[in-house]
Parts: C-alpha cells; sequence; structure tokens
C-alpha cells in the first residue's frame, strides 16, 4: 500500500517538474533572442552614426591636402610610408606632427634627406611655397597638431627688447648670442638662424625639429614667439657691430682664441722689445 501511494507522489512530483522544465528553457532562449538582438541593433546604430571609423585608410582630404598627397606618394612614402606611417630605420610616422613640422623641414630643404646622417642639413628646397603648404596641409589632416598662424611677417609687431631678454634664456645656449649656432654632441649641432623667415622661426619652436625642445604655446606664448621672431630679424640679422669686427659672434671660443692670438702674442714682443731697449 505504502509503495503505491509512493509511486503516484513521484508521478504527480515529475508532472509538475515538466512545465517548470519547460518554461525555465524558454525564459532561456527568449534572453539569448533578445541579446542578440540588442548587439545587432547597437552594431548597426555605430554604422551609421560613426562612418569615420570605417575610412581610416582612406581619409577624406579637401583639394589642397589631396595634392599633398599626390606629392607625398612620389617623395615621401618610400622613408615615412604608406599613409605617413613610417618606416622602421628609414623615417619616422608623422602622425600628429602637425603641418608645423612639415613646414619647417620641406622649407628649408631639410627634406628630403640627401643621405642619412646625424642631422639634417638645411639646402635649396626642392618643393615651391604652394607644394609645402599642400604637404603640410595633407598631414594635419592625417593626425592634427601643431600649425603655423597664416602671415609671412609674424614677428611685424613684435617686442624686440622683449624678444631678446627671452632669446638670452630660451635660446642662446644652443644658437650663440648672436645667433650664428653652436656644436652639439654626437655630431649634431644649433643651426645659424641668420638665413631663417619668420614661419621657420615659428615653426621650430612648435616642432621642436631635431635636437632642439618644443616651445607650445603653454610654454612661450604667440605674442613672446612673435617679440622672438622680431629680436633674430630686425636686431641680431641686422645689427651693424658697433664694437668692430664680430668674429663671426661665436661667442667665447672665437673671442678666447682672438684674445691669445693678438692679445697674448702682443704682450710677448712688448715685453721682448722693452727688454732689448733697456
Amino acid at each position: 500500500m505504502t509503495s503505491d501511494n509512493d509511486r503516484r507522489r513521484g508521478l504527480l512530483a515529475r508532472l509538475r517538474e515538466r512545465p517548470v522544465a519547460r518554461s525555465r528553457g524558454r525564459r532561456r532562449l527568449g534572453a539569448a533572442v533578445r541579446l542578440i538582438a540588442a548587439l545587432m541593433l547597437a552594431g548597426g546604430a555605430y554604422t551609421v552614426f560613426a562612418p569615420g571609423a570605417q575610412a581610416q585608410d582612406n581619409p577624406q582630404l579637401t583639394a589642397s591636402a589631396a595634392e599633398g598627397k599626390a606629392l607625398f606618394d612620389v617623395s615621401c612614402v618610400t622613408c615615412h610610408g604608406r599613409n605617413a606611417q613610417g618606416v622602421e630605420g628609414r623615417g619616422p610616422s608623422l602622425i600628429g606632427v602637425g603641418a608645423a613640422s612639415v613646414e619647417f623641414q620641406v622649407s628649408s630643404g631639410r627634406m628630403p634627406l640627401a643621405r642619412q646622417e646625424a642631422q639634417a642639413h638645411r639646402k635649396p628646397p626642392v618643393f615651391t611655397d604652394d607644394q609645402v603648404r599642400q604637404l603640410a596641409e595633407y598631414i594635419q589632416e592625417l593626425g592634427g597638431g601643431p600649425v603655423v598662424p597664416a602671415g609671412e611677417k609674424l614677428g611685424e609687431d613684435g617686442n624686440i627688447a622683449a624678444g631678446g631678454e627671452l632669446f638670452r634664456i630660451n635660446c642662446s645656449q644652443c644658437h650663440a648670442f648672436g645667433g650664428g649656432g653652436g656644436a652639439l654632441s654626437s655630431g649634431k649641432f644649433a643651426p645659424s638662424l641668420h638665413p631663417a623667415t619668420d614661419r621657420q622661426i615659428y615653426a621650430a619652436m612648435l616642432s621642436g625639429p631635431q635636437n632642439m625642445p618644443v616651445f607650445g604655446d603653454n610654454q612661450i606664448t604667440p605674442e613672446q614667439k612673435a617679440n622672438i621672431i622680431a629680436y633674430i630679424q630686425e636686431t641680431l640679422k641686422h645689427d651693424q657691430d658697433q664694437g668692430g669686427f664680430n668674429l663671426g659672434r661665436y661667442g667665447p671660443s672665437t673671442e678666447g682664441l682672438a684674445i691669445f692670438l693678438v692679445g697674448i702674442v702682443a704682450l710677448v714682443f712688448a715685453s721682448l722689445w722693452i727688454a732689448g731697449k733697456s
């Protein structure tokens, strides 16, 4: 009798469990379907509202930047790679360097490089001013970065006295007090500032080429940059050297050599002449 009752209770328990198990399965299947639908919806929304993410290799360029890309693909791609991403052992990535860096390097003839050296030398530029602007715009649109303000006379309204103080504090250690440049370590050097234009000086401060530190607008404001340019262009390049021969404006090296060769030798001969007369 007891066993019959147990069998009935077990049968009733199994009948009760089946709908529960089925309902749980349906709930899990429904949750999976809803999750897949949500993922598809999110992917579709991302595709619609963020189309730019699909075009990294083929960015939309302005007409001027497209001309710059054509020049880049002919003259620069060997060292800097497709889309300016750099080539190991040949040239660095240009993503993020900005138009200022391109304008300085290309307008001064440092790029394209003639050969691999410790430092790029200034030489006659390969590209025209318009081509330099196009190359700069292409690199700017690829990755952004610092840009030189419009105009050619960037130091025209600068304060020469204030610029001289800033130059002596920030620039004279490498470029010398007369702007003639000077030697650095490992075969590198700070170039002479005499052939540099207003835009090249401004671009160099923004981009920090070679061993030069970057002087962004947080370190030296645009007004202070204009003051430095005014001092370089109006004083260092046009000073008449009222004191006489400037000895190349290289500072204590040439001055010390001149003192030794002229002053000490003159004193020796004067001493010998006096001794002979006595």
